[in-house]
Order: structure tokens, then C-alpha cells, then sequence
């Protein structure tokens, strides 16, 4: 057993693993969800020219969005604990011949760098962590005074769907009950707010969207619900959430699209949070 959290166990590192089929869902993923990280970096000042550190860098999809962002007279760093991701990352740097891109492993509060960054970003790293708040405060450290640090992530709380569809509500929470058994942080997008000023940050600035639509509507996320529960199933079974025969999930998109496009329902998905705060030009690095 892992470390205990708020009463929470993490009994997983990372309890989505980082299997081939992972690393293709963070990839339809983020078809899906580049665009409002597009806005919040935007909003944030992420610009032409600056030092990136993407923290939690996965696949690589969010340093490759930060790389639109400093442009060829920037620098984009990403970091991963795990090798294979950052292997994967690599790969897909190299076949988009991304030259301003680069990724290391390891763990990013612990690691050193010749330089300070413009900006320390991440998406969906936080919630993860045993212990959010000192992670902040441990990867603050590389950043410039001045500097921008932006994070997004998401809050379970905004999932509904209405009127009710019954096997897009289940999964919801089915979903939820699981992350909160082994210590995944459901609320940590509103929960950024205290965090920021916890870690010493500044009071950030926040931004709130989500996917909505109906079930025959690709941006109402129902593919990426279900290739989440697809890809957590093991996890939920092992928790006693609910067996993997019982969520059937060969069968477990098409059976949610069927019910919402029944049923006329508005699906809306988890809330996707936003908050990004510059530090004073007279903080120490």
C-alpha cells in the first residue's frame, strides 16, 4: 500500500499506466482538449521566445502545444517520471521535426537545469499527486522571477448529463469512486486557487470550460469517457468498484452514444480548469 492522502491510498503511481493503448488515448485526448489549453496559455502570456518546462509531459502533446507557442527562438523542455513515456514523446518530437522540443526523465523537482524558465506549465498532473502543494512549491524553484506558471486540470464535479442518461451517469461515477479510492485529487481544478497560494504562489487567475453536446456530437467527450474507463477498467475491478464483465467495454461506447442520442441529452463533461499566476520580479528562484 502507498502513502495515505486525506485518508486516500495511492495504490497506483499512475493509475492509467503508460501502455501503448494509454498513450493513444492521451493522443485522442488531446484532439480534444489542446484547444483550451490553447486559451489558457494564451490568456497566461505564453509567448515567442520563452524557456518552457512542461511538467508531467506524457506523450508529449502539451510540450508540442507550448512549442506553437515560443516558436523557433524558444525552448521547450518536457519531464516525465516514466521512461517510456518520455520515449514515446521523443519519437513523436522526431517525426514532426521539432527542433525547439526536448524531454527528460525524471522526477522535475529533483532535477537540475542549466537555466531558469519563462514558464512551468502542466495538464492533468496535479491530481495525481500525493501531494499537490509541494510539488508546486518544489518545481516553483525553476522558475524565473517574473516568470508564469500555468497549470490545467480537471474537476469531476461539472460531469452530468440532462436530461439524465443512465450509462453516462454510471460511468461518471463509477469513474469518480474510483479515483477516490486510490487517492486520485477529483477536485483538484477548482482546487488549484489554494493550492497556488499554499505553495507561496500567487492568487492565480482562472479559466472554466468543459465539453458539451449531444450524444451524436463528437466534442461531447462520450469516446474519451470511454476509452478513460476502457483503459482503468483493471483498476476499477481491483478497487471493487465494478468488474470488467460488468462494464463491458467492447461494447461500452457505442451502448452510452446509443442512450444519450435516445434519451436527447445534453452530455457535459468534467469541468477543464485553468489557473496561471506570474511571479514578482523580486521573488528569489
Amino acid at each position: 500500500m502507498a502513502e495515505v492522502s486525506n485518508g486516500n491510498p495511492r495504490t497506483h503511481e499512475y493509475e492509467l499506466g503508460h501502455s501503448e493503448r494509454e498513450l493513444r488515448r492521451l493522443g485522442t485526448q488531446a484532439k480534444l482538449v489542446d484547444p483550451i489549453t490553447r486559451q489558457f496559455f494564451q490568456s497566461a502570456g505564453i509567448a515567442a521566445g520563452m524557456r518552457v518546462l512542461d511538467v508531467g509531459s506524457g506523450a508529449g502533446d502539451v510540450a508540442f502545444l507550448a512549442a506553437e507557442f515560443v516558436g523557433p527562438t524558444g525552448r521547450v523542455i518536457g519531464v516525465d517520471r516514466s521512461p517510456k513515456a518520455v520515449a514515446a514523446a521523443e519519437a513523436r518530437a522526431k517525426e514532426r521535426s521539432l527542433r525547439n522540443v526536448s524531454f527528460v526523465s525524471g522526477d522535475p523537482s529533483a532535477l537540475t537545469f542549466d537555466q531558469p524558465f519563462d514558464a512551468i506549465v502542466g495538464r492533468y498532473v496535479l491530481l495525481f499527486s500525493l501531494y499537490p502543494v509541494a510539488m508546486l512549491k518544489g518545481i516553483a524553484v525553476h522558475l524565473r522571477p517574473g516568470g508564469v506558471i500555468v497549470f490545467h486540470e480537471p474537476d469531476w464535479r461539472g460531469a452530468a448529463s440532462f436530461p439524465p442518461s443512465q450509462i453516462y451517469d454510471n460511468c461518471i461515477q463509477s469513474l469518480v469512486q474510483t479515483f477516490r479510492k486510490v487517492g486520485t485529487k477529483t477536485t483538484m481544478g477548482l482546487d488549484l486557487y489554494s493550492a497556488f497560494q499554499s505553495a507561496g504562489l500567487p492568487a492565480p487567475t482562472m479559466g472554466l470550460q468543459a465539453l458539451v453536446g449531444g450524444g451524436s456530437n463528437e466534442l461531447s467527450g462520450l469516446d474519451l469517457i470511454a476509452d478513460f474507463l476502457t483503459t482503468l477498467a483493471p483498476v476499477m475491478e481491483q478497487s471493487g468498484v465494478i468488474t470488467i464483465d460488468e462494464l463491458a467495454p467492447e461494447t461500452l461506447f457505442e451502448r452510452m452514444r446509443t442512450e444519450a442520442i435516445g434519451t436527447g441529452s445534453v452530455v457535459v463533461g468534467r469541468y477543464e480548469v485553468g489557473a496561471w499566476a506570474r511571479t514578482s520580479c523580486d521573488a528569489k528562484p
